[in-house]
């Protein structure tokens, strides 16, 4: 299992995550997007039909029809509902649960910085979990830092 700590520090949530989305889905895979806030799980549902003029990503929100036919799933809390083997924290907050999939995308801002650190530190003792941290570089650039 990974987990992969994504600090946003130049490119916001609403730039990095559709990338990797995408790159999950174009894969075959399966994605699950969480957030405990309702109003960034809108905000989300409506960028990912309108983050590329000429595409969009097809998801749909925990509920709202067929969970099990959704390539993303944006829930509140986490669950096997799209059978997805990939996961996004989007929120901040980290949650062990998010060890039950085979990779981990855990983004976090400045004002998470300390829980992250935490998680960063206890995943360290799991064995079978392999951790890494991307930074952004001056120019936005994601670069692995450890």
């Amino acid at each position: 299992m990974q987990v992969d700590f994504y600090h946003l520090t130049a490119t916001p949530l609403d730039r990095a995550l559709p990338q990797i989305a995408a790159k999950v889905v174009d894969s075959g895979a399966r994605l699950l997007i969480v957030s405990g806030k309702e109003d960034q799980r809108v905000d989300l549902d409506r960028l990912l039909w309108t983050y590329k003029t000429d595409s969009f990503l097809p998801h749909a929100q925990a509920g709202a029809g067929d969970d099990s036919l959704q390539p993303i799933l944006l829930a509140g809390e986490i669950t096997q509902a799209n059978a997805a083997r990939h996961i996004a924290l989007v929120d901040g907050e980290w949650r062990d649960g998010a060890l039950a999939f085979d990779r981990t995308f855990h983004f976090f801002e400045d004002e998470h910085i300390r829980p992250a650190r935490d998680a960063w530190r206890a995943l360290g003792s799991r064995d079978g979990v392999e951790r890494r941290y991307w930074k952004q570089t001056d120019t936005g650039r994601w670069e692995q830092a450890a």
